[in-house]
């Protein structure tokens, strides 16, 4: 008998991204009846880190990733992006290489570092994007919002 990678709950591939309808916009309501209760709670955990930084999040559609995506500003800088999958919430920073040293300085997990530190450039942007599955990694989240902040 052959088994079915798709059944494998060991693969990460296996898990999908949420909000994938353009028709329904993303609330809170949409949010509790989409995620675990424990990644619902992670959420609003980084609604309330935005909302503490005076940070603003945007959920928009976007027809290349065929998903909602929340697109964080503050003073019209791009923070971080995430969205919604089944199990985490994915977070997207962006660095410059001017500012790399900075990142791999701060007080994050080692995993998220090495990622990091390995990551080629999208154009003049180094990306660093990781899932947020619990507090430990919620506390990275945070250290990397702060750090963007106070950037130039």
């Amino acid at each position: 008998m052959v088994s079915s990678p798709k059944n494998s709950t060991m693969k990460e591939e296996t898990t999908k991204q949420l909000l994938r309808n353009p028709e329904q916009e993303p609330t809170e309501e949409l949010f509790k009846s989409v995620l675990d209760e424990s990644i619902y709670n992670i959420l609003k955990k980084i609604d309330q880190s935005f909302l503490n930084a005076g940070i603003d999040l945007e959920w928009r559609y976007y027809k290349d990733g065929k998903a909602w995506l929340g697109k964080a500003t503050f003073k019209k800088k791009t923070m971080v992006w995430i969205s919604a999958w089944e199990g985490f919430i994915k977070a997207s920073f962006y660095f410059t290489e001017k500012t790399r040293s900075g990142v791999l300085d701060l007080s994050i997990s080692e995993e998220v570092k090495s990622s990091f530190a390995n990551a080629n450039p999208i154009g003049k942007l180094i990306p660093l994007t990781f899932d947020i599955k619990d507090k430990e990694q919620l506390q990275d989240f945070n250290t990397l919002l702060n750090y963007k902040k106070i950037l130039r």
